[in-house]
């Protein structure tokens, strides 16, 4: 079956232009020009993946985020965010609400299509053979079903976020650095702005609660995952 791709976009040039290139490579695209209909076709038609612009009129890209994360259907729907280069505040913000990833504009359609690709790919991504938990201190990780858990209690966690935590889970308390994380977990060889990695982080933590501080930060280095809080 093919991959649905909704593309949200108020400019039908960049709706045509996007469509164009994910369509040679085997997606199914739909297209929503303001934010109430991309909360419609997300909630009806549930795509694999959405790209979204965050300026849209009346209904802020913003808003149809919080819309999406906070309706069972679409929570763990992976979304791409659209950005203007200046907005460093919007793109952060878009991240802490629960995007999983941005380009900013004027962007290249490769780059755009090659991070659909990658994060399709962790979406869909098979469990290792023989490989169906992973435990460490107070935090298991259950990759056959994608569900996380800390002290017994299941968390709320993004596809990035789960895969974040199991790639600190399977480090066992070892750092691991930014480019390791953006390599492993968001799929990419190039360098990209460190804020995509901390603003998860922040997130993570966040729903950690009580074991938030098992999350550690080695500054200028990278984080690392504490077994307990003696570590």
């Amino acid at each position: 079956m093919l991959a649905s791709i909704l593309v949200v976009d108020d400019e039908q040039d960049i709706l045509t232009l996007v469509a164009y290139h994910l369509r040679p490579e085997g997606y199914r695209v739909l297209a929503a020009a303001d934010g109430k209909t991309a909360v419609d076709l997300a909630l009806n038609e549930k795509p694999d993946l959405i790209v979204l612009d965050l300026m849209l009129p009346e209904m802020s890209g913003m808003e149809v985020l919080k819309v999406l994360r906070g309706n069972d259907a679409t929570r763990k729907t992976p979304v791409i965010l659209l950005t203007a280069r200046k907005d460093e505040i919007d793109r952060v913000l878009g991240l802490e609400l629960g995007a999983d990833d941005y380009v900013t504009k004027p962007f290249s359609p490769r780059e755009l299509v090659l991070r659909v690709r990658l994060l399709l790919k962790r979406t869909s991504a098979a469990p290792e053979p023989g490989a169906k938990r992973l435990r460490y201190g107070p935090f298991e990780i259950d990759l056959e079903n994608h569900r996380a858990r800390v002290d017994g209690q299941l968390l709320d966690l993004t596809l990035t976020e789960f895969r974040l935590l199991t790639d600190l889970v399977r480090a066992r308390g070892r750092v691991r650095s930014r480019d390791s994380l953006l390599g492993e977990v968001w799929g990419y060889n190039n360098e990209v702005m460190s804020r995509t990695v901390d603003t998860h982080i922040r997130r993570l933590r966040q729903k950690l609660g009580p074991a938030a501080p098992r999350l550690g930060t080695l500054r200028g280095v990278g984080y690392r995952l504490q077994a307990s809080e003696q570590d």
